[in-house]
């Protein structure tokens, strides 16, 4: 099914094959998981050319696909094999964004000018933005590690761990739990630190009453996740952590009601960043409300002021509106959801608490 709408796709822009290199793309299309190799595909073949390190994973991973064992010399062999494929003279698709000038200026000069690479952009990328069936059993396994490493820190953290070591039992948990590994360098930022958005954990240990934000995902069967929680480990010092943390959770629960497909993603940016902006903390909110979720932790489509393409039903995006105020801290809460035609379903179950009881 991927494939055949690959090549519909192909035809719409008059390609005769095409060389797919970015990972994320081969496998999708082919469900190759190593990390070396080019799909080759044509209208009536599917070919995976791989050196010796993945011979015996391709017969395993990819049944369907003929084997290329082209060793460790892909572009000696370039012109011999696709010309083999009746590709001479032929338009051949190639990824621009994502092989290097160096690379493209081998293949030309190796191809000798008998066949024509045609830029292309997005190709796949498209096809992966709506998530099938299979795709999202992976996603809400992902979702639902991560929220069960939050619900374990909730009852182990406590004042005076390093922000450190909050990330490592985090990572740790998830990784024991059936992880492969994290879908990014994972966010524990407390205090001032919680005022950027990118923070990264350092050896600053955290403190009763003020802000604590978490931000993790992990991946599993290769598909990722990526949830934010911010409380307080007791009572919050003064009114304005309550104050902002509620008016994230309004923005957040604005959007989340308010989403659907065929809304545009600055439409469903709007629903949240007007919630913000009214409460008087719109420069404080400075990133784009979301960004899809899947194969990749940063994929299309986005939520964000700058997203004008229609939102497509089957695509999983984030919802994470912030407020971020130097000095102080910072406010993040941050849902995975499905779009659905008539609204989305939320994927995270992790709990919203704004304050956390101190253990010990």
């Amino acid at each position: 099914m991927r494939l055949d709408k690959f090549r519909q796709l192909m035809v719409e822009d008059n390609l005769d094959g095409f060389l797919i290199t970015q990972p994320h793309n081969r496998r999708y299309l082919s469900g190759f998981t190593g990390s070396a190799g080019v799909l080759i595909i044509t209208p009536e073949q599917q070919i995976i050319a791989t050196d010796s390190r993945y011979y015996e994973q391709v017969r395993q991973e990819c049944p369907e696909w003929e084997l290329v064992e082209a060793g460790y010399d892909f572009v000696g062999n370039m012109l011999e094999l696709l010309r083999g494929l009746g590709l001479g003279a032929r338009r051949v698709g190639f990824e621009a964004g994502h092989i290097s000038v160096s690379t493209l200026l081998s293949w030309e000069r190796a191809l000798l000018g008998r066949l024509v690479l045609v830029h292309t952009e997005g190709f796949v990328e498209e096809l992966r933005i709506q998530k099938d069936a299979a795709e999202l059993v992976c996603l809400k396994k992902a979702v639902a590690l991560a929220d069960e490493a939050i619900d374990h820190v909730y009852t182990w953290i406590r004042p005076g761990l390093t922000e450190l070591q909050v990330a490592w039992e985090l990572e740790s948990y998830m990784r024991t739990h059936g992880a492969s590994g994290v879908s990014f360098d994972l966010i524990v930022a407390s205090g001032p630190n919680s005022a950027k958005p990118h923070a990264r954990p350092t050896e600053r240990p955290i403190q009763k009453d003020e802000p604590i934000t978490l931000d993790l995902g992990c991946i599993v069967e290769d598909y990722c996740s990526d949830v934010t929680r911010t409380f307080c480990l007791g009572e919050p010092a003064g009114e304005k952590f309550m104050n902002i943390w509620n008016t994230v959770l309004e923005a957040q629960q604005t959007a989340i009601q308010g989403a659907k497909a065929g809304l545009s993603g600055q439409a469903i940016d709007k629903l949240a960043r007007d919630v913000i902006e009214q409460a008087g903390y719109g420069k404080n909110f400075e990133h784009s409300l979301g960004h899809g979720v899947g194969l990749a932790i940063h994929e299309n489509p986005r939520f964000g002021m700058r997203y004008t393409d229609e939102i497509l039903a089957g695509s999983v995006v984030t919802v994470e509106p912030g407020i971020y105020i130097p000095g102080w801290g910072g406010v993040r809460i941050e849902d995975m959801v499905v779009v659905r035609d008539d609204g989305v379903e939320v994927l995270t179950g992790a709990r919203q608490e704004p304050m956390l009881a101190i253990n010990g």
